[in-house]
């Protein structure tokens, strides 16, 4: 099983490399630049190379539009059900926000808004509200288009309101962009340096070939049923939290908790930690076909509340996850509450003879519930977004 390393770490780089970035938040740059070891420059160097401030020798440059390689026919046109509003950084659009365009649809408007936007990093602050439904954020590819952020849960007055995104509509799609929070990434014992990359807190939402980048509570999501698919996601802690009720294909989710000696135990990361509170919440968290990779020693979950569910089917378990699998949030009077399963997985931190005697090892019709799209009643709304 490989990795998109190279894909994440480009994107990285470029996001670092943006000179609106640079200007004012330098420690960031040398922070990330140094955690990813992603090249041996520094990161005067590389905006310069980024950024095409080439010189040329002997011969002067000829003056060129910098929209005169816009792919105006990449975009997509106005229909009876779709508006089209086009996002670029460079001003060669009509918005060169995205918070911008999203201002700019109508309120309960029922016809879908499809936000085009073009390659680039948005260092912008984005909160999508309820009164703006149906909305569509199409971006160039995961590793060329990014909304950044860098709010911690001191700097935003809490966890919940340090995503660099925030999404309270219902009907929200995104595909092929990637939502990244580069606050410091957390000291064991830190405190109040959560950083979350995307809030969904709307219903029926889905993503498609997105990344979600950050460390200690990347992805809050939220509440509502949501779907991910191709999906990349990246984190140390509880990168993946919430009490929605999502169905996650075909994703990567990757540690990046600290490397640990050979031979050493502790636990440093935590893939989900869901938030269901009562057997009567309809939530919970499934993936299928989906791959965990990167480093550190994680478990695959911790009851964040006392009926926290998730389940794991056909996954690719690396090494990385420690045996027991699980915790209980360190509070036993959980273990006959939660419901942690997993089915048909495969890897090395997959085997499941040593792991805590609340998980479950899911028979048939028990994983049967978990491992389609009825799990999230998506015959009644993914189809319409496609």
């Amino acid at each position: 099983m490989t990795f998109r390393y190279a894909n994440v770490l480009s994107l990285l780089v470029a996001v670092l490399a943006s000179t609106h970035f640079l200007s004012s938040n330098r420690q960031y740059v040398k922070h990330f630049l140094n955690e990813f070891k992603v090249i041996s420059l520094s990161p005067e160097s590389i905006i310069t190379r980024l950024d095409g401030h080439h010189h040329h020798h002997g011969k002067k440059a000829s003056k060129v539009d910098i929209c005169d390689d816009f792919p105006h026919d990449s975009l997509p046109p106005d229909t009876n059900t779709t508006t089209t509003f086009c996002v670029d950084r460079n001003g060669c659009c009509n918005f060169t926000t995205v918070q911008s365009a999203i201002d700019a649809v109508a309120t309960l408007n029922a016809k879908r808004t499809l936000i085009w936007i073009n390659n680039g990093i948005y260092y912008e602050k984005v909160i999508i509200p309820k009164t703006k439904p149906n909305i569509t954020f199409q971006g160039q590819g995961y590793t060329s288009t990014a909304i950044v952020w860098n709010d911690t849960a001191n700097s935003s007055h809490g966890t919940f309101y340090s995503a660099s995104v925030q999404v309270f509509s219902t009907n929200f799609v995104a595909k092929n962009i990637s939502f990244m929070n580069v606050a410091p990434i957390p000291k064991p014992g830190d405190v109040g340096a959560q950083a979350v990359a995307i809030r969904v807190g709307g219903d029926q939402a889905s993503f498609w070939g997105c990344g979600f980048f950050g460390a200690q509570d990347t992805l809050h999501d939220d509440r509502g049923r949501h779907y991910f698919k191709d999906c990349y996601i990246q984190g140390s802690i509880d990168f993946i939290f919430g009490n929605a009720k999502s169905l996650y294909e075909d994703c990567q989710l990757i540690s990046m908790a600290p490397p640990l000696a050979v031979g050493q135990k502790s636990i440093n990361g935590v893939v989900t930690a869901h938030g269901r509170a009562s057997a009567d919440e309809d939530s919970g968290f499934a993936f299928v076909r989906c791959a965990i990779g990167g480093t550190g020693r994680i478990w695959l979950g911790r009851a964040w509340r006392p009926f926290s569910r998730v389940v794991f089917a056909y996954t690719f378990m690396s090494d990385i996850v420690a045996p027991e699998g699980w915790n209980d949030f360190n509070d036993p009077s959980r273990d006959q509450s939660i419901f942690y399963g997993e089915y048909m997985c495969m890897g090395g931190g997959a085997n499941t003879s040593t792991r805590v005697p609340y998980a479950q090892k899911l028979n048939d019709t028990q994983a049967s519930l978990f491992l389609n799209a009825s799990f999230i009643n998506a015959d009644q709304w993914l189809q319409s977004q496609l």
